[in-house]
């Protein structure tokens, strides 16, 4: 592989839970290791659905930072930035927004659907509608050769394919055409048996105290089917159980599993210890988050230096744009 840069980002949303950590930030620790990697908060995104009101679009850039960096994400190893302070995006997307066909956008499966479920929110804006473009520009103007994605992601990488492609059609070859790394995001449940999310109000959080989290793992949602402790139980109906699968060696499981279905252990039992297997996996990167919070300028520096470092990046290429185009 010649072009080893890979280029993923989040929208702040405020502190992350254990969806976002199994879903982007464990692969996003393998990838650091092998590949030369742009990870970034894109603030821009959120004004896609927060214009209306963005005065927590700051405080979540930084909680969701905490975490990064207290989970392991490294910025010897990879640059970490904010989109807004990189001025190129914007440039870029402006000019890809003038050769990208409104069928493009309108085809994106994921506009319409966001439409459905955020009936709250006015999404017939122009910034909404076009938040794939600003996407295309987010990936291609590092040039990157890998977005890492799930199979869920891959139409939302085929805009951007899709793009390069016809800017390098209309003006000469400059941009590669990014190719899909997919990567195994497993469905973490939430306290409901739904997927994990803030939404929701079903979510176990990252950076919540153990006490906290142990209140939660025990309100889960057990067997349905097993009213007493005396009735045999199935795991596989139990929501509380999916945390075992992630959380519990599997020597553990098998142990649980047959004393669940033979009555040997009731659901409280088997909640409290999920709760501290996972008290046990959080605690190292709870320490780190509080000390962290205790050096708001260190983070903030860590912020600074990787946008310089993405401007220098972006902005090569925004030259030979500039050229392509004969401005």
């Amino acid at each position: 592989m010649k072009n080893k840069r890979i280029v993923s980002g989040m929208r702040p949303t405020g502190k992350l839970h254990l969806g976002h950590f199994h879903g982007v930030l464990s692969n996003w620790l393998e990838l650091q290791e092998e590949f030369e990697c742009f990870f970034f908060a894109a603030d821009w995104h959120s004004l896609t659905t927060e214009y209306a009101d963005t005065s927590g679009i700051r405080e979540s850039t930084r909680e969701m930072l905490l975490d990064w960096l207290a989970f392991g994400i490294d910025p010897e190893k990879s640059t970490i930035f904010c989109q807004s302070l990189v001025p190129q995006h914007a440039e870029l997307n402006l000019i890809l927004s003038m050769i990208t066909p409104v069928s493009w956008l309108e085809r994106n499966p994921t506009y319409k659907e966001m439409q459905e479920n955020l009936q709250t929110k006015d999404l017939s804006t122009f910034g909404f509608l076009g938040y794939p473009v600003l996407m295309a520009s987010d990936i291609i103007v590092y040039k990157a050769g890998r977005v890492p994605v799930g199979h869920d992601q891959l139409p939302h990488l085929e805009i951007t394919r899709e793009i390069a492609r016809r800017f390098n059609h209309l003006y000469g070859e400059v941009f590669p055409e990014p190719e899909a790394l997919l990567t195994e995001t497993p469905k973490v449940l939430g306290l409901d048996g739904r997927k994990m999310s803030k939404s929701y109000g079903n979510a176990i959080f990252l950076s919540e105290t153990a006490d906290e989290t142990r209140k939660k793992v025990m309100s889960m949602v057990t067997d349905v089917k097993r009213p007493r402790r005396t009735d045999p139980g199935e795991p596989d109906r139990c929501v509380a159980y999916s945390l075992n699968s992630i959380y519990l060696s599997e020597e553990k499981r098998t142990e649980i599993v047959a004393a669940c279905r033979t009555a040997q252990i009731g659901c409280v039992e088997c909640k409290r210890a999920q709760a501290e297997a996972l008290v046990e996996f959080l605690a190292p990167f709870r320490a780190k988050r509080e000390e962290l919070a205790a050096h708001p300028d260190r983070v903030e520096a860590i912020m600074d230096v990787g946008s310089r470092k993405a401007q220098e990046e972006a902005g090569k290429t925004m030259r030979e744009v500039r050229e392509a185009i004969r401005f």
